[in-house]
């Protein structure tokens, strides 16, 4: 209250009458210059350390600045690095998938090589075949009264004639084809015969085709005669 602060200032007052008159003027003086002095040295002293205190905490900001960008470029290295390592692995997927591609090319290309063989070997016992069957058509027209025609699908029709001696215009007739297999297979019989099936299995397993063709014409002339 007022009242207390006019008090202390008497207080105050005698206090510095008391001291004057214990001390005396000059003392006090030198006292006072003594505490100014104390006072301006703490004072620079505490600008100094103020200052470094300053500069402490703009190197301790730096500091962490710093360690703030280290752990940052830690963590970027470290997500580099788990790219880096799925690029890899996505690498040597795609180095076994062309790896495992280049195999099955290199298996196609064989098991077609092994095809062509197949079929090239296919055609040359085709083509033997067929060329032994132009051999022998001329000797079948001569002796067995045999026409050789090639028709559709590249079959031959075998036509015998001067079987029946009632009518010796009368034809006869098969047709062959040489299958997938390489074998030689009847598509067509007139008049049918029961023996052709047999026929056909035997020649296939002797490969005597001229008695496969004097065969069937005997079953033929057999059954002229019934």
């Amino acid at each position: 209250t007022e009242d207390e602060i006019i008090s202390l200032e008497r207080e105050m007052k005698e206090f510095w009458t008391k001291l004057k008159s214990i001390y005396g003027s000059e003392q006090i003086s030198q006292s006072l210059a003594l505490r100014d002095s104390c006072k301006e040295s703490i004072k620079v002293l505490s600008e100094k350390w103020s200052k470094k205190l300053k500069e402490e905490d703009l190197m301790i900001d730096k500091i962490n600045e710093y360690s703030s960008e280290i752990l940052h470029q830690s963590q970027r290295a470290s997500e580099n690095q788990e790219r880096l390592t799925e690029i890899k692995s996505n690498l040597n997927q795609e180095k076994e998938k062309n790896k495992d591609l280049t195999d099955s090319i290199q298996e196609l290309k064989e098991e077609c090589e092994k095809k062509k063989e197949r079929i090239s070997s296919k055609s040359k016992a085709v083509e033997e075949r067929v060329e032994r069957l132009c051999m022998c058509k001329k000797l079948f027209e001569e002796r067995l009264g045999l026409e050789i025609r090639r028709i559709h699908n590249e079959q031959l029709q075998f036509i015998f004639r001067h079987i029946d001696h009632k009518d010796p215009d009368k034809p006869y007739l098969f047709t062959l084809s040489i299958n997938e297999q390489g074998d030689y297979e009847v598509t067509s019989c007139t008049p049918p015969l029961d023996c052709i099936a047999e026929f056909q299995l035997k020649v296939r397993e002797t490969n005597n085709f001229s008695a496969f063709v004097a065969n069937i014409r005997k079953a033929f002339a057999d059954l002229s005669h019934k």
